[in-house]
Formats: structure tokens, sequence, C-alpha cells
């Protein structure tokens, strides 16, 4: 009896090896396959929403997918619950950015926030924009900018709809040259007229930076192949952007340099837009950093390019939702006339006492997130889900997919501001199901700025105009695709027309 048992002992130590190695998870997620030498690399290129291709990648492949841009190992996150543990449970790891050539060069090598790998450096520059550039003082300061300005754009729809019976107005236009203008006033103090040479100039500034910064270069996934970004010009290309850029910003500073200066201080720091502040931080050499021009340049660079395109995204995706959705247009608009009367224009003291104005606002922010897709990097090798991530892994956190999780929402794809009512949920990186500013340690600094231009503009527009669709439109012929980009912006202009509140 016991030669039996000895005898059976292998075959039954193999019988269990080979079923317990069976049922083990592979040390990878799942993903789609590869190609050869370029991995999924075909897969990110070719989309024109990649946001979009990757959620539909993941109703296949799971919330956790692993893809190879390719040599580099890239995880894509779509459930609220692997967002979390991201952003919050393994924050520390999950923290950090890729470097990425387009963005590291015209952010003079990372020395921005939003690009710069988690460092020490980071970690002072992240609390100067805290405390000094984007604090909520800061962002109450620039008030009286964001309501002239909105009351300038009001005034001109005004004239225009008081010029024709139906005449149309390009909403996506006009919020874009707002953004423009609310940016240069409250980043450097200049208000540019909106058709002059200098806007223009500007415009195409942003525009040819968000290009190159878009943009998929060989040499970020193959060294050896750098040539291939000099052959086809894009490497010629973004170093014309950069001169371009930095010639801008040299005359940005050395014009604040030499203007004339309040007499005291008091009157210096109400007057001292985020170039101002920059500048004094560097003269008087405060930091550990030891602050160069360069790093006043990137800083602005974040501001530029962050600023202007995800305020017209928010914006124009908000105004987008309601038309489509004619009853919340009502109540919302309903909310905003009983409190503010007859006075005129909505201030921003009465933003606070609108709970239905921002929750559509969230709303729209959950649908339509003006950065989709949050980009990410692991400091080290780590577990996620039982499966081993390497350390410089790309991560993507798809922010519209997880939109879009009925996991976390009931009727996900449906716009229905009143979920947001009566509850704790909050669009401010606490929640996960939601995330428009990202959340942890790399949320975005100008949440509150943010906010504060987007809250007020679309209830200036709710409340001086009723909004009506071209003729022959109807609410199902609103379209919502949109353009390629790191902010995702609506790909075809929203064209509307405006009736006068009587």
């Amino acid at each position: 009896m016991i030669l039996l048992l000895i005898l059976a002992l292998p075959v039954i130590f193999m019988y269990l090896f080979h079923k317990n190695r069976k049922a083990a998870k592979p040390l990878l997620p799942p993903g789609p396959p590869g190609l050869p030498l370029i991995g999924n690399l075909h897969q990110f290129v070719t989309p024109t929403n990649l946001h979009i291709h990757l959620w539909k990648l993941s109703r296949k492949y799971g919330s956790l997918m692993h893809m190879k841009l390719g040599p580099v190992p890239v995880l894509v996150v779509s459930s609220a619950k692997l967002a979390k543990e991201v952003m919050k449970t393994q924050d520390s790891v999950f923290c950090s950015r890729p470097k990425l050539l387009g963005q590291q060069k015209l952010s003079y090598n990372c020395l921005d926030i939003a690009f710069s790998p988690y460092s020490d450096y980071w970690k002072e520059m992240r609390k100067v924009s805290v405390v000094h550039l984007f604090s909520i003082k800061k962002a109450q300061s620039f008030r009286p900018i964001r309501e002239d300005e909105i009351s300038r754009m009001v005034a001109k729809i005004q004239a225009l709809a008081s010029s024709s019976d139906r005449v149309v107005v390009n909403l996506s236009e006009m919020v874009t040259d707002l953004a423009t203008t609310l940016i240069c006033r409250i980043a450097f103090g200049t208000r540019y007229d909106e058709r002059g040479s200098e806007s223009r100039r500007f415009n195409k500034l942003v525009r040819d930076a968000q290009a190159a910064m878009a943009d998929i270069y060989v040499s970020d996934y193959y060294s050896l192949f750098s040539w291939v970004d000099k052959l086809t010009g894009k490497l010629a290309h973004l170093d014309a952007t950069w001169k371009s850029l930095d010639m801008f910003y040299q005359e940005l500073i050395e014009d604040h340099r030499h203007r004339n200066r309040p007499k005291t201080l008091e009157e210096e720091e109400e007057e001292e837009d985020i170039l101002d502040i920059l500048i004094r931080l560097k003269e008087q050499n405060v930091l550990s950093s030891n602050l160069t021009w360069d790093h006043v340049k990137a800083m602005l660079m974040d501001i530029f390019i962050a600023g202007i395109d995800t305020s017209t995204a928010s914006i124009i995706w908000t105004m987008t939702a309601l038309m489509k959705a004619p009853d919340v247009m009502k109540k919302v608009q309903i909310e905003i006339r009983e409190l503010v009367g007859r006075k005129g224009k909505v201030d921003e003291v009465y933003i606070q006492n609108l709970p239905y104005l921002r929750a559509v606002i969230n709303e729209s922010l959950r649908l339509y997130p003006p950065i989709p897709l949050i980009p990410r990097e692991t400091m080290e090798d780590c577990i996620l889900e039982d499966y081993k991530i390497q350390a410089k892994s790309m991560v993507y956190v798809n922010a519209w997919a997880i939109a879009r999780d009925p996991e976390y929402w009931e009727d996900p794809d449906t716009f229905f501001p009143d979920r947001f009512l009566n509850c704790d949920v909050d669009i401010k990186g606490h929640h996960f199901g939601v995330l428009p500013f990202g959340s942890g340690r790399r949320i975005c600094p100008g949440i509150y700025m943010g906010l504060a231009n987007v809250e007020l503009t679309v209830a200036n527009l709710l409340y001086s105009f009723d909004w009506e669709l071209q003729s022959g439109m109807q609410e199902q012929d609103i379209d919502t695709d949109s353009l390629p980009g790191i902010t995702v912006l609506k790909k075809n202009p929203l064209l509307l027309v405006p009736k006068k509140r009587v």
C-alpha cells in the first residue's frame, strides 16, 4: 500500500502542478494582439478619437488592458474601481509622466508642471502653482476680468441678435475668442483685439503647439529610427514651433520687466498677473530650484495650452448637451433668471446659489471630459489586479470610458444633471467615476480658475438668451463628433440662433 502511494505521488504532483498552472493568471493583463516590432502603435496612430477606440477595445478585453507602443508597455484603465487604485491607493507608484518628444521640447525639457516627471522639482513647482498662481484667493482676484470679458461677449451676441431676426452665431468661435482673451489678460495682462494681428499670431502659436504636442514621434519609441521624424519634417516643424513660442515668451517677459510698477506693495500684489508673479519669484530667488527664464516660459506654456482649449471645450460641450436636452435647458434657465431677476447679467456672487447650473456643468464634464485620456507613468514595479506591472509603463486612465461605466453610473449614456443633486459626488477628484480634472497628486492645479470661467460663461449665455437651432434642424441632428488631440474639442462648430431675453 505504501509502495503504491509512493509510486502515485509523482502522478498526483504533476496533475496538481498542471491544474494550478492552468488556473493561474497570466503575468500581464489581456489586450489586443500587436504586430511585430511596432506592437499596437498602429492602433494609437490611426483612430480619429483614440479615447473612443480604446473604450471599444476595453469592452472586449476588459477594464485593464495591456498594449505596447513598440517596446514600451502601455496600460489602459477604463473603470472607476481601477482608476481609484491607480490615482489614490497606489498614487505614489503611478504619479509620474512619460517623457514624449513634443511635450518635452515645448516645455523646456519638462520644466513645467503638466509634463514634468514626479520629482522634488515637480513638488516644489506644484506648490508654487497652488499657493501663488491658482489659489482660490488668486482665482477670485481675477473676477473683474472674467465679468468684463463675458459682458463684452454677451454684448457682441446681443448686437448680432438685434441686427437680424434669425442671425446664426458661431458659438464655438465666440467662446474660443473669449477663452483666449481671458487667458491673455489673466496670464500677462494684455487684451488683444480679437481680429488684430497680435491675436492672430497668438492663436496660431497655440494651435501649432497643440498639434506638435499631440503628434506621435517615432523617436519616442525607437531612438535608432529618429531619422524618420527628421525625414518627415516633424522635427523641423517642432523646432520652428518652439522658436516662435520662445520669442513670444521673451517679448512678454521683457515688456513686464520694464513696465511702470505701482508704488506700494499692496497695489503691486493686487494688480499682479501670473507672469508678474513668476518674474517676482525668479528675481527674489526664494525657491530651492533656482528659477531661470526657461522655467518661467515652461510655466507660461502650461497656462496657454491647458487654459484655452479646456475652457472652450467645457463650455461648448455643455451648450451642445443642453441644446440636445431642451427640457434641461429650460429648467436651468428658470433657476438662473428667478435668482438674478432683471439685473441684466449674472455676477459671480450668484453662482454658489445655482445648484442646478452646477449640476448641469458637472454632468457635461462627466460625459465630455475635456482631456479624456489622463497620462501617467509607473515609478516602479507594482501589482495591479494580481497582474505584474513593470516600472516605466505608460498608463492612460480613460476618463471618457469611465463616465460610461455601468457599474458606477445608472444610465451612463444619458445626460441627466439631476444625478448630481442631493448627493456627495463631485468633480474635484474625490470620486473616480468622473475625472475632468484628474485626481491624486497630479490633479489639475487650475481647477478653481477653470471652473469659475466655465460656470460664469454658461450662466450668462443661458440668462441673456433663448437659444434655437438653425431652421430645419432637430435636437437629434446635433452632432457630437470631436477633433483629435490632447484636449477634445467639438469637430463641427456649434451654430445657434440667439434670441434676446424679453
